[in-house]
């Protein structure tokens, strides 16, 4: 009996971390069929897999249903909430205006639970930060509230916590401001791709393209293997409509090889493929 169940708990425990290897590598539908199969589904830690799965394929009602279900059974992890919270961010953008208010409301109470089980969930801190920032007053969003949050970020990640400053700057439509708080994110990371590709973006928006294309040069060479680094230039090349061969390259070679689930889509990198024709 007690050698059957250990069995069992072992094959379990085989299929899911197959399962997480596949969705590292984006194979996200061989994902689902594998844990589809597995005798422990119903499990917390296979729920939550899955609703990251339906979430990469862009079947957000399947993500929340799978989320939903983790957190009932799992309540005390803040990192399902915090995935449930993107899911019904997501509701809310793509569906129709009767529905996404409720949808965003969720998302926040996801997001300040996941926050409340964890505060040094640094992941579930920046997309509440990005929800105060984004949302409107009626759904629970504000700026002073980003702001208040953005002082918690601040112990958790100085870096962080500047480039969150830049974006309440550029919502309060304050350029210098913002310029000032992304040089400050760049100088206390300088090896982040990220933090420069957040510059680089500021600059070409202010039509500095010279600037910008420099420190997109400055993010290859920080973090040569970020596929991100490729895609970001090509959209901001594109956005600007010049150097639009450039872009066209840039995404052939984004596209090419693996992905991982925090690199834009597959698809996306297509449909920005044919804006630069």
């Amino acid at each position: 009996m007690l050698l059957g169940v250990a069995a069992a708990l072992l094959a379990y425990a085989n299929d899911l971390e197959r399962a997480r290897e596949l969705y590292s590598r984006t194979e996200y539908r061989q994902s689902l069929k594998l844990l589809d199969q597995s005798s422990q589904r119903a499990e917390p830690a296979a729920l939550a897999l899955a609703g990251r799965c339906w979430y990469q394929l862009g079947d957000f009602k399947r993500a929340v249903d799978a989320l939903e279900k983790a957190v009932a059974a799992a309540p005390r992890d803040s990192n399902y909430h915090l995935w449930l919270g993107r899911a019904h961010g997501r509701r809310a953008e793509t569906s129709n205006p009767l529905s996404a208010p409720g949808h965003a409301v969720k998302a926040r109470n996801a997001f300040e639970k996941a926050v409340e089980l964890d505060p040094a969930n640094l992941e579930a801190m920046t997309d509440l930060f990005s929800y105060y920032l984004e949302a409107p007053g009626f759904l629970g969003g504000g700026l002073e509230k980003a702001e208040a949050l953005a002082v918690k970020i601040r112990a958790r990640d100085e870096a962080e916590y500047h480039a969150d400053l830049d974006r309440l700057a550029e919502r309060r439509k304050q350029p210098d401001i913002a310029e000032r708080q992304l040089r400050a994110a760049v100088e206390l990371a300088p090896r982040s791709a990220g933090r420069l590709i957040d510059l680089a973006r500021h600059l070409a928006r202010q039509g500095r393209h010279r600037e910008s294309d420099q420190t997109f040069a400055k993010a290859r060479k920080a973090e040569p293997s970020s596929k991100l680094v490729l895609y970001a230039q090509a959209e901001t090349f594109i956005e600007g409509r010049r150097n639009l061969a450039e872009a066209r390259a840039l995404l052939e070679q984004y596209l090419q090889g693996p992905l991982t689930p925090d690199d834009p889509p597959r698809e996306e990198a297509l449909k920005l493929l044919e804006k630069a024709r």
